[in-house]
């Protein structure tokens, strides 16, 4: 495990494209989400950092896509060096978790390329311009740590809330950290530093 923190992505940049398929094999892709707030986030299924933050991702999800707001998760991950973040690992890790957004598998990882993630979990939120206003951590809480903290989701919340009431997000953008997408070999970008 390497553990790097995500590359924040300029505010205001407009989400890029994507067309993935979800554990289902239901093709999704960014126009589906049109005019809605929309949460990108970058996960998978073995990192502790994402681990440590799914159950509470998963209770996310669920509160706001009753507001109104869209949300999938990406696995951009190698699955021939990581056979656990395979797109039938990744079925069971949905239905495991209680995730209810669409869980999709970047097989070229062009995906995470486009939107220069590095790490997992890595979040990045739209508007309903699709332009970027939040990007970084879901919260300070990390795996293994003395004390032990429960993640809130605290920062992407107050991000959400900004949003959803209209107001510049003035919640604290800080880089998340995690594991390092696990780039086939060959395939790691420019801005990945290993």
């Amino acid at each position: 495990m390497v553990a790097v923190q995500s590359t924040m992505l300029p505010l205001g940049t407009e989400a890029p494209d994507f067309s993935l398929l979800d554990t289902d094999g239901r093709r999704v892709a960014r126009a589906d989400f049109a005019a809605r707030p929309l949460l990108v986030a970058f996960i998978c299924n073995h990192c502790p950092f994402v681990k440590h933050i799914a159950d509470e991702l998963a209770r996310f999800g669920r509160d706001v896509a009753g507001r109104g707001v869209a949300i999938v998760a990406i696995n951009s991950n190698d699955i021939e060096a990581n056979p656990d973040d395979a797109p039938a690992r990744m079925a069971e890790e949905k239905r495991r978790r209680g995730y209810e957004f669409p869980y999709l598998f970047d097989a070229t990882q062009e995906v995470a390329k486009a939107y220069r993630a590095a790490c997992t979990p890595d979040f990045y939120l739209f508007d309903r311009e699709q332009r970027l206003v939040y990007r970084g951590r879901f919260d300070d809480s990390r795996p293994q740590q003395s004390p032990p903290q429960i993640p809130t989701g605290r920062e992407l919340r107050a991000a959400v809330d900004a949003l959803l009431a209209g107001d510049a997000v003035t919640a604290p953008q800080v880089a998340s950290i995690g594991c390092n997408i696990k780039w086939k070999p060959g395939n790691a970008p420019d801005y990945f530093g290993h």
